[in-house]
């Protein structure tokens, strides 16, 4: 999912998930990230028929002692998702038996309160997607991206919303997420801010990642309807 990065220190990011998900036409793959024992959080479009969270993974075609492989009970994508603009691209997944927290499996804090992130902020994206517009890879990367002025998106993407989404990824640099980051933890001072959602087809930043602060109301309530 990450162009332009590096290799992780394996389990740098303990909040990150690797998702499974079976589709119609096969077995796809996004990132997540835990919010608590029993939740991670992801994009609506990677939406399956049924999921497999993997946390404490680096290599993630390894069955790495690390690992807890935990199926999803129940996936709750936002109810005005909208597939063709990508607008609330934010899904709930709950968590078929709640982690073992330890050093490799931690929840990531999210914002408190609404949170406006000012162009320049340095934050941390991770994943396992493409590193390259072909070339995959099953080892977790990372990459340092820059908050962009919300213009750089609006003048590029025509359904951006900057109350809801937040735009990453220096256009002058070679680096942003790619297909498979989808779902990815946008990190900033220990905090997650955004979801990765969408980029262009070649690949090219900025990316667009969902606004966390603007949907803590829906993350707090769906949680607590849905705890067991």
């Amino acid at each position: 999912e990450i162009i332009g990065g590096q290799e992780a220190r394996p389990h740098s990011h303990p909040y990150m998930a690797f998702l499974q998900i079976q589709t119609p036409i096969g077995v796809s793959h996004c990132g997540g990230f835990l919010v608590r024992e029993d939740f991670v959080l992801t994009a609506a479009h990677c939406l399956g028929s049924s999921t497999v969270v993997i946390l404490g993974a680096h290599d993630v075609q390894r069955r790495e002692s690390t690992q807890q492989h935990i199926p999803v009970l129940r996936a709750i994508p936002h109810p005005q998702y909208n597939p063709q603009t990508y607008i609330n691209d934010i899904m709930l997944l709950q968590l078929g038996n709640r982690t073992r927290s330890n050093q490799v499996i931690r929840p990531v804090a999210i914002p408190q309160t609404w949170a406006w992130l000012k162009p320049g902020t340095l934050c941390t994206v991770a994943g396992w997607g493409r590193i390259s517009l072909t070339r995959g890879t099953s080892v977790l990367q990372d990459v340092q991206l820059t908050v962009q002025r919300n213009q750089e998106c609006k003048s590029r993407y025509f359904s951006y919303n900057s109350l809801k989404q937040i735009c990453v990824g220096n256009p002058r640099e070679k680096k942003t997420v790619f297909k498979g980051d989808s779902g990815g933890p946008l990190v900033c001072n220990n905090v997650a801010h955004g979801i990765a959602s969408y980029v262009n087809k070649r690949a090219s930043p900025p990316a667009v990642f969902t606004r966390i602060s603007s949907y803590l109301f829906w993350i707090k309530t769906t949680m607590r309807r849905f705890t067991q």
